[in-house]
């Protein structure tokens, strides 16, 4: 860790704590991330636009020492709804690439579709899990992921793993008997030593991983009722609420999560590679 400090044109002191990770080949960190991360944690008060300002700077003088390589990014966490460091973000060269949305409210009722199952997944459904996870991936790298040759291998052994314990909260939505929707979730606890806890209340969230339906079945409610029934299962249980992260290039979750009352709580800022910051 190394600690950056900077003052604004008018004089005021800022500082922040810049964090390098750098994750191994076949991590499953790569699939959302740069393979070398440099992760800004700003503390600037009340000077705004200004300190944000500052302390970007100051990073970019740390890069100009120390090169980042192609497989690389700047990011910063930052609430979504405080607007006075957004136009440092811009000016910099970063962009809000992944919000962490939540959701609080009581679950609306689940409309039956004709011809449609919600069901828990089972052993046999681990394939079609997987390509429907794939398919997934496939289309956030078009607006925000990395794309890896490994993404499979990867997400296989945790899926696989669900789906023999048959405990975790996962579903799948049968159309005419074919698996053509997914529900990857978990049961996340928040505690005051947890990592969790610098972007979440305290408390037993529930995670959605990875929802999505085929292609060809979207537009028909397959989504709409797999977060129903998701959203269902963890309010009986006692959930403070549910999570998940989305990509707000994305002009499909962008528009569909916001509908399933999700609102964004932090936003993450990111420029890739790191070298492109301004």
């Amino acid at each position: 860790m190394t600690e950056l400090r900077a003052v604004t044109a008018a004089g005021e002191r800022v500082s922040a704590v810049l964090h390098r990770e750098r994750h191994e080949p076949g991590a499953v960190e790569l699939l959302v991330s740069a393979a070398e991360v440099w992760r800004l944690f700003p503390e600037i008060g009340v000077t705004g636009t200004a300190g944000m300002d500052a302390l970007l700077r100051a990073l970019r003088a740390e890069l100009d020492r120390d090169p980042p390589g192609e497989d690389s990014a700047c990011v910063v966490t930052w609430p979504s709804r405080d607007a006075e460091a957004i136009r440092a973000f811009l000016d910099h060269g970063l962009a809000p690439m992944t919000a962490l949305a939540v959701r609080t409210a009581p679950p609306e009722p689940v409309a039956e579709l004709p011809g449609v199952t919600i069901r828990r997944a089972r052993p046999e459904d681990f394939d079609a899990a997987l390509d429907l996870a794939l398919e997934i991936f496939d289309y956030s790298t078009l607006v925000a992921l990395p794309r890896r040759e490994e993404t499979a291998e990867v997400l296989a052994p945790d899926l696989r793993r669900k789906l023999d314990q048959g405990t975790a909260p996962v579903w799948v939505a049968e159309v005419d008997g074919v698996v053509a929707g997914l529900a990857d979730c978990s049961w996340v606890d928040v505690t005051a030593d947890s990592g969790a806890a610098e972007l979440l209340p305290l408390g037993s969230w529930g995670y959605l991983n990875n929802v999505g339906t085929a292609r060809e079945l979207r537009g028909r409610g397959i989504g709409r009722a797999l977060a129903g029934t998701t959203h269902e299962y963890f309010h009986e249980r006692g959930a403070t609420g549910t999570y998940l992260y989305y990509n707000p290039p994305n002009p499909l979750s962008s528009v569909f999560w916001h509908r399933q009352g999700y609102r964004p709580l932090r936003t993450i800022w990111e420029v890739r590679p790191a070298s492109l910051l301004r």
